[in-house]
């Protein structure tokens, strides 16, 4: 993707390990690699799927680009700052433009909070506005999203699940972010209503300009929503392209065993499945070489000692980390 002018956000060989602590005195006897090595950019404007299986580190990488949790090592730069480094002052600025939209609609609204309280909150803690002009901002929020200004005085338990990823959405828009980071925000609703928030994120980001980063499992989703798709296994990103051409041509057998199990909607229609073994392994005692090895039907000797670096295949924007793939 370097043909991509002026990057808004460029994430660098990031990190996130864990260490595992054991005994009586808390010895670190080893780490969890739930972040291991990855690098991508989003350009103004464009939306980032990431997918992989739960676990693979797709959330841990999401709230470390946003600076929630700290890297081990790596940068992320957002418009030319370093978020890794940079200090609790400028964190606060850069924070104004990254907003999250959470996976859990029912557990990221504090119930004790009203929706004018919860959509409001990041308006009064940047101290933009406060009195009339912040109920006449949480009001137009809310009709943005779908939701009418009378719910302001109403608890997140008197909406449905929908409704509360909708106040979710109000809430991360509240700053006129740049990014908003998708941490699966549709995973947990019915079907029906999956359709309307993705509608509703299509709209915002045709409204505002917004920049996505879209983590998800689900790869018809991302389809929809993508303009490039990177694929995540164990802290790793092992496949990525534009969305055309990897739904079209993917390469790597992990990528192929994701889109395999996309159903169907025609009994008729066919597409050939891959066959893949076994769990995930643990990331804090990832296999050698390949990550995926051990579940890979076409793994030979190696794979099973050298570790394949991401780089170009099937053409320049398409990337494979796979000795398998062709050249």
């Amino acid at each position: 993707m370097d043909h991509i002018p002026e990057k808004l956000l460029k994430v660098e060989n990031l990190k996130t390990w864990f260490p595992v602590k054991k005994g009586l005195m808390r010895k670190t006897i080893g780490h969890l690699r739930a972040v291991d090595g990855i690098s991508f950019d989003i350009a103004p404007g464009q939306t980032i799927g990431l997918v992989g299986e739960s676990g693979c580190g797709k959330t841990t990488a999401a709230r470390t680009i946003a600076g929630l949790i700290k890297a081990t090592c790596g940068n992320v730069f957002f418009e030319g700052e370093n978020v890794t480094t940079a200090s609790r002052k400028k964190l606060r600025q850069i924070r104004r433009d990254v907003s999250i939209v959470f996976q859990d609609p029912y557990g990221s609204l504090n119930p004790r909070m009203t929706v004018g309280s919860i959509v409001g909150e990041p308006l009064k803690v940047h101290k933009i506005a406060t009195g009339y002009e912040l109920t006449d901002r949480i009001e137009m929020l809310l009709k943005k999203v779908g939701l009418s200004g009378q719910h302001i005085n109403r608890y997140p338990h008197e909406f449905s699940g929908g409704q509360r990823q909708r106040i979710g959405i109000a809430r991360a828009l509240c700053l006129n972010p740049k990014l908003i980071i998708c941490d699966e925000p549709v995973s947990a609703l019915d079907v029906s209503i999956q359709s309307q928030i993705i509608n509703l994120l299509k709209d915002l980001q045709d409204e505002f300009g917004l920049t996505y980063l879209f983590i998800a499992h689900d790869l018809a989703v991302v389809e929809f929503v993508s303009d490039f798709v990177a694929v995540m296994y164990l802290g790793r990103i092992v496949e990525m392209a534009s969305a055309k051409e990897l739904y079209k041509n993917p390469m790597h057998p992990y990528t192929k065993m994701l889109l395999s199990a996309i159903p169907q909607p025609s009994p008729q229609s066919s597409k050939p499945e891959t066959t893949v073994c076994g769990e995930i392994p643990s990331p804090s005692n990832p296999p050698s070489g390949c990550p995926f090895h051990p579940r890979c039907p076409i793994a030979d000797e190696q794979c099973q000692k050298r570790i394949p670096s991401l780089r170009s295949r099937a053409g320049k924007e398409h990337l494979v980390s796979c000795w398998q793939c062709p050249q």
